[in-house]
C-alpha cells in the first residue's frame, strides 16, 4: 500500500543546481527519518542525507554545504536542494523512510523506486 515516489532528476551542468522530491502515499499511520541514498555504477549505495520528523539532519561530508535536506511533514515528502553539483554527484538517487503502515505494527524501512541525476563537466 505504501509508495516512495521520486522525482526532479535530471541532467545538469557542473556547478548547477537540482532539486529532488520525494512522496509517500498509502496507508502510513507514522513516519519518522526519511533520507536520500545514491549509487553510481560500480559502487554500493551510499547515505547521502537523513532527516528526522524533528528536523534533526545528518550529511555525508562529501555534500555538506552543497545539499540542503528538508521534509513537509504535513505532505509526507521530503526534498533534497542539490547546488553546487560536481560529476561524482552523478548517480541514481534513492528516497527511503522509516514509517509505520499502521499503530500495531514496527517500524521499518522503504525504498523509492530511484531517480537518475547525471552531472556533465
Amino acid at each position: 500500500q505504501v509508495q516512495l515516489v521520486e522525482s526532479g532528476g535530471g541532467l545538469v551542468q557542473a556547478g548547477g543546481s537540482l532539486r529532488l522530491s520525494c512522496a509517500a502515499s498509502g496507508s502510513i499511520f507514522s513516519i519518522n527519518a526519511m533520507g536520500w541514498y545514491r549509487q553510481a555504477p560500480g559502487k554500493q549505495r551510499e547515505l547521502v542525507a537523513t532527516i528526522t520528523t524533528g528536523g534533526s539532519t545528518n550529511y555525508a561530508d562529501s555534500v555538506k554545504g552543497r545539499f540542503t535536506i528538508s521534509r513537509d511533514n504535513a505532505k509526507n515528502t521530503v526534498y533534497l536542494q542539490m547546488g553546487s553539483l560536481k560529476p561524482e554527484d552523478t548517480a541514481v538517487y534513492y528516497c527511503h523512510a522509516d514509517l509505520r503502515p499502521d499503530s500495531s505494527t514496527f517500524y521499518y524501512g522503504t525504498w523509492g523506486q530511484g531517480t537518475q541525476v547525471t552531472v556533465s563537466s
